[in-house]
């Protein structure tokens, strides 16, 4: 059991730093080659802040692990409204923009909801046997991932001061230390990814845990800790504003991206993942979006900030008195 936990805390020790040094070095790499930091910070930055999600997800499937890796979505999911979201207004009330208000916070919630139908087979068809994510499932979501990044670079060349741009100069190291970062990067990932779902497993199954009750809590709140320094950091330094553009994207991230892929990969059984899940999930999608538009000021103040983060300490109870 002590072993595991080790084994737990150098997995998320492994995948965070892993996505560190993985975007680095191919950002200085992509920049040091002529592109631009509009498409590095659309591409390799974005999805290297989700790699740590995309990593055990995939894993997870393909060792079997379905709860983990959709629970590991759907909690992340939650943790980034929730939790990062109130911690974040509790700091600094959070400014949203119009352009955030009207398309990607709507879009966030298209998201949960298009996962909320595919998930819940049985419950749309009686005769569905099990609730199953199928690989044209998969495919679906890779199809709505790409419109919306089709979108944000639609988005990004109407507003070319917003580029997102990576901070280092692309000289800053040597060629041979930016494939070092890449290389040793990608490697931690994968490795940090298999203790880290590997260690679960067995600590959930040490302590009579559900692999859904594990995915829900600990690995999503493991697998968040990018967004939630991201966010922290940014309402410190007085761009609060900045936290939302990560939770909402990450989201859809999330669900368009990672589990896209990951049931194109392997179709993903969800056993342990229930309705209230999803629907808080969704629900939580859904108080930032009523949050964001009251009195007509755009901004979550801290009282709002306080509900959401209570929220989230609710529904974690719930799942403890549910074991």
């Amino acid at each position: 059991m002590i072993l595991d936990i080790l084994y737990f805390i150098l997995g998320v020790g492994l995948i965070i730093g892993g996505a560190n040094y993985l975007t680095e070095g191919a950002s200085t790499l992509a920049r040091r080659f002529g592109v631009s930091p509009l498409v590095v910070g659309l591409t390799i930055v974005a999805f290297g802040t989700s790699s740590p999600e995309l990593i055990v997800s995939l894993t997870s499937a393909l060792k079997g692990s379905a709860d983990i890796s959709l629970g590991n979505v759907v909690g992340s999911n939650l943790f980034n409204v929730l939790a990062i979201g109130g911690v974040t207004a509790l700091v600094a009330p959070i400014s949203i923009t119009r352009g955030t208000l009207k398309r990607e916070i709507p879009l966030m919630l298209l998201a949960s909801f298009v996962l909320f139908f595919m998930v819940l087979d049985r419950v749309f068809d009686p005769t569905a046997t099990a609730n199953v994510i199928t690989r044209s499932e998969g495919l679906t979501l890779l199809a709505f991932f790409l419109i919306f990044l089709s979108y944000t670079f639609a988005i990004a060349k109407g507003h070319p001061g917003d580029t997102h741009a990576v901070s280092d100069s692309p000289n800053s190291y040597p060629l041979w230390l930016q494939l070092l970062f890449i290389f040793g990067g990608l490697a931690a990932l994968v490795w940090g990814g298999d203790l880290f779902v590997s260690s679960a497993s067995s600590i959930a199954s040490a302590l009579g845990m559900s692999e859904s009750f594990i995915g829900l809590t600990i690995v999503a709140a493991g697998t968040s800790l990018p967004e939630l320094a991201t966010s922290v950091v940014a309402a410190l330094k007085k761009q609060p504003e900045i936290a939302v553009g990560n939770i909402v994207g990450s989201n859809i991230f999330n669900i368009f991206f990672i589990l896209g892929t990951t049931a194109t990969v392997q179709p993903i059984r969800a056993s342990g993942i229930g309705v209230l899940d999803l629907v808080v999930m969704t629900a939580a999608a859904l108080l930032l979006y009523i949050f964001a538009l009251l009195f007509g000021d755009k901004v979550i103040k801290r009282g709002e900030g306080l509900i959401l983060l209570s929220c989230y300490i609710a529904y974690t109870i719930y799942l403890i008195t549910q074991l």
